[in-house]
């Protein structure tokens, strides 16, 4: 089977069930794992801005979407000349689910089973009834966060963080006053680059928050990228838990 992703964490997933360069023949600028393999796999533009009639030269047999990452029009009209299977992830049971479907779909069950039960036990270790606040910023000029109805949202909760935007919906914009009462504000590395000098920045305006970079594809890549983050998610546990709160 020939396939091309359209996402980045699903790039990553194909691989790590066992597909290689020769079934994956397509991925965006941003499927940047595994290093070594995806540069290998012809490029087919950015999540937002597929090349349709580079993929129409490809002739793949599956197309792999995702109904938050993608755009709609540009599904529909692959859908028109090939087979895509348009995922929808906003929690732990659609990850498992997912990793159940692409495990069957590809005759990697067994794999994908493997996948799922360490996810499962690395978000069984990391359980807490004292949770501290905190809000996640994706976004700059104006600051954007998230709500209670996302995948990120999922991991902030299931890693014992309490994300103070829970009530508002997908990724509201909010205000620096609005920042003030979480125990943490975490900066997000995708999809705006924070960076310390941002840090620095917010900082002036909060001088009694707790400020602290994040790592982006840790919280929000799905797939088979959480089994890798066991050691990340322990050690901002850790982190936050000097930080004397």
């Amino acid at each position: 089977m020939k396939i091309i992703s359209l996402v980045p964490s699903i790039t990553e997933t194909l691989f790590d069930l066992g597909l290689t360069d020769e079934e994956i023949i397509g991925r965006t600028k941003f499927c940047i794992h595994p290093e070594n393999s995806v540069k290998n796999v012809t490029v087919i533009g950015g999540t937002k801005n597929v090349n349709i009639e580079k993929i129409k030269s490809l002739k793949p047999d599956l197309i792999i979407a995702n109904k938050e990452e993608n755009v709609r029009e540009d599904v529909e009209e692959l859908q028109k000349y090939f087979k895509v299977l348009v995922t929808d992830v906003s929690n732990l049971e659609d990850n498992k689910y997912l990793l159940e479907v692409l495990g069957k779909l590809l005759n990697k069950e067994e794999t994908a089973e493997k996948y799922n039960s360490k996810i499962e036990e690395i978000f069984k270790d990391l359980q807490s009834s004292n949770k501290k606040t905190c809000e996640y910023l994706i976004w700059k000029n104006p600051y954007m966060t998230i709500g209670g109805d996302t995948f990120i949202h999922e991991i902030l909760d299931k890693t014992g963080f309490e994300n103070i935007f829970k009530d508002r919906k997908r990724y509201p914009e909010i205000y620096v006053d609005e920042m003030k009462t979480a125990d943490f504000i975490f900066l997000s590395s995708e999809p705006f680059p924070f960076q310390q000098k941002h840090i620095d920045e917010l900082q002036n305006e909060l001088p009694d928050s707790k400020i602290i970079l994040v790592d982006g594809e840790a919280f929000s890549w799905y797939g088979t990228h959480l089994a890798k983050c066991a050691d990340y998610f322990k050690d901002l546990k850790n982190s936050a838990n000097k930080k004397g709160l």
